[in-house]
C-alpha cells in the first residue's frame, strides 16, 4: 500500500480552514440576492436551470446562487454553513472535490431530466451534502462517519419530504437528484480514508484477525445453510459410512491375524 502525505493531516484544521469555503459560498448567495433586490429584477429567468434547452445550461453554474425570497435564502444558508463545516472538517481530503461534484452534477441531472420550468436555489446542493454525510457512514463504516450519519438523520430527517413529487413551487427534482448525486459522491470517494480513519482501521479490534479459513468455529460455517431434516439425514449417512469403515477395518485385521498364524482357508498340512 502506498503512503499518502498531506500537510494538513498532521494537525487539526483551524477555524478559518473549516468555515472559509462555506462562508464564502453563502456570502456569494446573499450578495446575489441583494443585487436582485437593488436592481429590482428576477434573475431566475436568466440564470435558472431550464431543462433540455441551451439557454438553461448556464443554470448549472448560476442557479444555486439564485433564490426567490429571503425565506428561501435563509433556509438554504444555515444548512449550507453547517454541512459545509462538517465535510471540510471531517472529510478534508475529499471535501472540495465532493462539493464540486455535487454542485455541477446535480445541476446537470436536473437540466437533463427535470420538468420544463426554471429551477433555482441551493437546496439541491444541500440535499447532496446531507446524502453525502449520511452515506459516508454506510460506505466507510468508521466510528465517526457512523456518528455523523446518525446526527444527520436527527437534524435533517424532515428533508425526506422534500423529494416527494408534485409539490407546487418546489423543485423536488433538485432535491431528489441532488441526494442521488450525494450518494454517488460518497461511494466514489469511500476509499480515500482520512488520517483518523486510517489509524482507526489499523487499531481496530478485528484488523489483525486470522483469515476466515483458519479461524476456530463453535459451529461449522454451513450450520445454518441446511434444514434439521437435511442435517439429520446427513448425520445418518455419516454414521453408516463410519460403521462400514469399521467393519472393513475389522475384516482386514482378521485377515492379517490369520495370515500371521499360518492358518488360512487355503492352507494345507504336509503329513510326510
Amino acid at each position: 500500500m502506498s503512503t499518502r502525505t498531506h500537510e494538513h493531516d498532521s494537525k487539526d484544521p483551524k477555524f478559518l480552514d473549516i468555515f472559509l469555503f462555506p462562508m464564502l459560498f453563502v456570502s456569494l448567495m446573499w450578495i446575489v440576492h441583494f443585487a436582485q433586490i437593488a436592481l429590482n429584477t428576477k434573475w431566475g429567468y436568466y440564470g435558472g436551470v431550464y431543462p433540455r434547452t441551451w439557454i438553461g445550461l448556464k443554470g448549472i453554474l448560476f442557479a444555486p446562487l439564485i433564490h426567490s425570497d429571503i425565506q428561501h435564502l435563509i433556509s438554504n444558508s444555515v444548512p449550507m454553513l453547517m454541512l459545509g463545516a462538517i465535510i471540510f472538517y471531517f472529510y478534508q481530503r475529499v471535501a472540495l472535490r465532493s462539493f464540486a461534484l455535487i454542485y455541477f452534477l446535480s445541476g446537470f441531472v436536473v437540466w437533463a431530466m427535470a420538468r420544463p420550468v426554471f429551477h433555482i436555489g441551493a437546496s439541491g446542493v444541500v440535499y447532496g451534502l446531507v446524502a453525502f454525510v449520511f452515506w459516508n457512514g454506510i460506505f466507510r463504516r468508521s466510528y465517526r462517519s457512523i456518528i455523523l450519519a446518525l446526527i444527520t438523520i436527527v437534524l435533517y430527517s424532515g428533508y425526506f419530504e422534500g423529494i416527494l413529487p408534485n409539490q407546487k413551487g418546489i423543485s423536488w427534482e433538485s432535491h431528489l437528484y441532488g441526494a442521488l448525486v450525494g450518494i454517488f459522491a460518497a461511494y466514489y470517494h469511500k476509499e480515500e480514508l482520512e488520517l483518523e480513519e486510517e489509524e482507526e482501521a489499523s487499531y481496530a479490534p478485528f484488523a489483525n484477525e486470522l483469515p476466515r479459513e483458519n479461524r476456530p468455529y463453535y459451529f461449522k460455517p454451513d450450520t445454518f445453510d441446511k434444514t434439521y431434516k437435511e442435517r439429520f439425514i446427513e448425520q445418518q449417512e455419516r454414521q453408516e459410512r463410519l460403521r462400514q469403515e469399521a467393519r472393513l477395518r475389522q475384516a482386514e485385521r482378521l485377515r492379517n491375524q490369520s495370515g500371521q498364524s499360518g492358518w488360512t482357508s487355503s492352507s494345507t498340512i504336509d503329513l510326510e
